[in-house]
Parts: structure tokens; sequence; C-alpha cells
């Protein structure tokens, strides 16, 4: 097993950030859902608290993880040089995106509340009382929105995974997953 990416499957580093990260986002969405299907009550006060800490280390996660991506970009399984294949360079650039703006817009919107901030119960942004409305106002406008879009794609990234997987069985889930084609091949695409 290798720490860095091959031509034939991601290398523990990338399968490590990639599935800590979809954990976490699932925490995450599934907090916001069920805070909108319960409403606030202890056990959503909890999981809600925990949101913008969270959300501070997907930051933190995807900016190593784009860190680690660009330092393996020439050893990386390819994407096939078709229309799949740019669609799939096109989507995982979105979601690279989106990982990156959603918690950055929120860490601002935090910054500027005049509420402080505390990075799980360690205060780094003190009180103010003062809301700075340029550092609001983007995070709400389009924190949330974003963050339904990156599910949405997230879903799509899902939706596509399976299909490689059960129906054009090209060994894409399981380079993700670390075992290699056993024909060794790496073809992406239908």
């Amino acid at each position: 097993m290798t720490w860095r990416d091959t031509p034939d499957r991601y290398g523990l580093v990338s399968r490590l950030l990639h599935w800590l990260m979809a954990a976490i986002l699932l925490w995450q969405f599934t907090g916001m859902i069920l805070r909108l299907i319960l409403g606030r009550t202890p056990l959503m006060a909890f999981w809600v608290g925990t949101h913008q800490s969270i959300g501070t280390v997907l930051l933190a996660l995807i900016l190593l993880r784009l860190a680690w991506a660009w330092s393996n970009r020439r050893q990386r399984p390819a994407q096939a040089p078709n229309h799949a294949g740019r669609a799939a360079r096109l989507g995982h650039a979105a979601l690279y995106a989106l990982m990156a703006i959603i918690p950055a817009l929120g860490l601002l919107r935090a910054f500027g509340s005049g509420r402080g901030y505390a990075f799980f119960g360690l205060p780094l942004v003190p009180r103010t009382g003062q809301r700075i409305a340029w550092m609001t106002a983007p995070a709400d406008l389009l924190h949330s929105k974003l963050a339904w879009l990156l599910l949405a794609l997230i879903l799509g990234h899902v939706v596509m995974a399976l299909l490689h997987h059960f129906v054009w069985r090209d060994g894409l889930l399981r380079r993700m997953a670390g075992r290699a084609r056993r024909d060794g091949g790496t073809p992406l695409g239908p």
C-alpha cells in the first residue's frame, strides 16, 4: 500500500482525506436536515452547536486535500480523454470549489457576526456585539444555497461512482477503496 497516488489507484493519503471528508460532510448535512425536520431540540442544539467548528475542520481538510492533489497531479489515475472525462473533471472542480467556498463564507460570517467565534470551545474571535455587514452579507446570501448545491453534487458523485462500479465495471470505486483492477487497466468511462 502506497501513501502517494499512482496511475492505477489513489494512495492512502488521498483515500483517507476523501473518506474522512465524506464522513464529516455526512455529519454536517445530517444535522442540518434533522434541524429542518425536528426544529430546535436539545439534540439539535448539540448537533448544530458543532457546525461552525466542524466547518472549520472541513476548510482545513479541503485546503490540505487540494495541496495533496496538486503534489500528486502527475501520478493520479487519469480521467478518460472524452466527454465523460471532461464532465468528471468539471464535477470534481465544482465539488472542491464548493467545499472550500462554503466553510470560508461561514467563517467570514462568524467573524463578522459580533458574537465571537470559538473553535470547539476555544475562543478565537472575541465577542464585540458589532455586526460587520460586508463580512456577514455574502454568507447570509450564499452559504445555505451553495451548501444545498454541494449536497446535490455529492449525490451525483455517489450515483456516478455506483454506475462505474455496478454498470460499467471499470474499477473506479476499487481504485478509491485502494484495490487496483485485476487486469491492471484504468479506464474511467463507459
